[in-house]
């Protein structure tokens, strides 16, 4: 399989923006709790704003979401940053050997279970929202819902950030 870690770092940012006082969830904060570069955040936060998903204007601190995490499926968010193409989750390798029978007929053979494989995990994304992940984050930590989450996730200090330096 192949899916990109955007999607779940999209996600991951979107839950944080959800629990943040306004113009606290900088991306060196939510840099600080995915544990990578703020310029990947800021990356991700750009293509989730594209989709219309969150609000980030350069030059301000913290974005919003532009919807209510129980409006966003995580279908949304996938195609958000891209994270796979239309029909691209899995792949046959390259090049069989044309003179072999198998060879020669594996990928038209593997290509719609593969093509089915992927609309079905899309069905599953699309009738599963942010929200419901928030809550499951909520719930693995013995807490008592979205509103708890922010007590746990307090934002890093002005100018500080503890993310390591790496993409």
């Amino acid at each position: 399989m192949n899916i990109s870690t955007k999607f779940p770092v999209a996600v991951h940012t979107l839950i944080l923006l959800s629990v943040s006082e306004p113009g606290t969830a900088t991306s060196e904060f939510i840099a600080s709790s995915v544990n990578t570069n703020p310029v990947v955040i800021r990356r991700i936060t750009g293509m989730l704003g594209r989709a219309g998903l969150v609000e980030a204007r350069a030059g301000v601190a913290g974005s919003r979401l532009r919807r209510p995490l129980e409006d966003i499926t995580l279908l949304d968010v996938y195609k958000a940053v891209n994270a796979v193409g239309e029909g691209e989750l899995f792949a046959v390798h390259d090049s069989p050997n044309p003179n072999c029978e198998v060879g020669r007929n594996i990928q038209a053979a593997m290509n719609p279970i593969f093509i089915e494989a992927q609309r079905a995990m899309e069905r599953v994304l699309e009738n599963t929202t942010v929200a419901a992940v928030a809550g499951d984050v909520s719930q693995l930590e013995g807490l008592g819902g979205l509103e708890a989450l922010a007590a746990i996730c307090p934002p890093a200090p002005a100018g500080t950030s503890e993310a390591p330096g790496r993409e």
